[in-house]
């Protein structure tokens, strides 16, 4: 853990701090629940995609070589950035938060709102409110008319939907909802644990990185080096959520779980759409390249409001998850 360079050998310095980070992860997701996204113009993300856009919109134009050398570097002098800027402003909260004597009366508001101002920069790394709102926007939009489903779907996800039906809308929406779930709120959330804001920070530009440059074609090559970075830091993210959906739905069995994640072509997403498919008792598929849960029935409205049920229940979820781990962390580094 990234405390250990801030209080080596101090288990009550690292407790403290520990306390500090798991306080601010659960107001970032209070903050995320009762306000959503910031505005675009104070958006760390938006600004990193537009870095990524810039970079990646002269990559497409190289040879394959020189794309893929250019789109490497384009990645990790982003990815340097980001964490560099995520480093020095926790390393600016964790030196203020040790200079304070908490059990001096006086300094337990200036705690409070160095822990709330943490928050405030954790909140843009965590999309949960957003992505809840965004499906249920497909299901009742799917209540209007099968065209304006189609419509609202494309806001949310990159494939063709012109020809969908609307058992198809609503299982891309549920896809969506269990894949990015991971993306969003949980890989962040690990990321965070692990290494504080700069772990969630830069877990959150490789995840961008792949969204925009990770797809065959012309990004393909510019896109390589993103694509595998995303696969690498959301590979146990995605297996913790698919785990953490079972936890909380309880209506399928472990052991059947491997078998259908693995139909997917990614390493990852599978995991978490598979155990909603498998929660739900429903069949969601991609044509022509994955089914999951063959065997399950067609979504139907209420399996809609069924999945974002689950999935809120995981971020809740969460913090009971994080404590544990962030203080064995903080013990173990002691």
């Amino acid at each position: 853990m990234l405390l250990a360079l801030y209080v080596p050998h101090n288990p009550m310095g690292l407790a403290l701090l520990a306390a500090g980070l798991l306080l601010a992860l659960w107001l970032a997701l209070v903050i995320d629940w009762r306000w959503g996204e910031p505005a675009a113009a104070w958006h760390p993300v938006v600004w990193m995609g537009r870095y990524l856009g810039v970079c990646g919109r002269r990559l497409t134009a190289w040879p394959p070589a020189a794309a893929f050398a250019g789109g490497a570097l384009v990645w990790c002098a982003g990815a340097a950035v980001v964490g560099g800027l995520a480093l020095g402003l926790q390393w600016l909260f964790v030196r203020q938060l040790l200079r304070l004597d908490i059990a001096a009366v006086g300094n337990g508001l200036p705690a409070v709102a160095l822990v709330l101002l943490l928050a405030v920069l954790l909140k843009p790394m965590l999309a949960w409110r957003m992505l809840r709102e965004e499906v249920l926007a497909v299901e009742a939009a799917l209540q209007t008319s099968l065209a304006a489903g189609r419509e609202r779907l494309s806001w949310l996800v990159s494939r063709d939907v012109s020809q969908l039906t609307e058992g198809e809308v609503r299982e891309s929406a549920i896809e969506s909802l269990a894949e990015n779930l991971n993306d969003s709120v949980v890989a962040p959330v690990f990321w965070f644990v692990l290494f504080g804001l700069p772990g969630a920070a830069v877990y959150r530009f490789a995840n961008t990185a792949d969204a925009m440059w990770g797809y065959r074609g012309e990004w393909e090559w510019a896109g390589k080096w993103a694509a595998r970075a995303d696969d690498v830091l959301s590979w146990l993210p995605a297996r913790l959520a698919a785990v953490l959906i079972w936890l909380v739905a309880g209506e399928f069995r472990l052991a059947g779980l491997r078998k259908e994640a693995l139909q997917t072509p990614s390493p990852n997403s599978g995991w978490p759409m598979a155990a909603m498919a498998l929660a739900l008792g429903v069949c969601l598929h991609k044509p022509a390249v994955y089914v999951l849960n063959k065997a399950g029935r067609t979504p139907q409205a209420v399996d809609t409001a069924l999945a974002v049920s689950i999935a809120s229940k995981v971020v809740v979820a969460l913090i009971p998850c994080a404590l544990p781990a962030t203080f064995l962390i903080a013990l173990g580094v002691a």
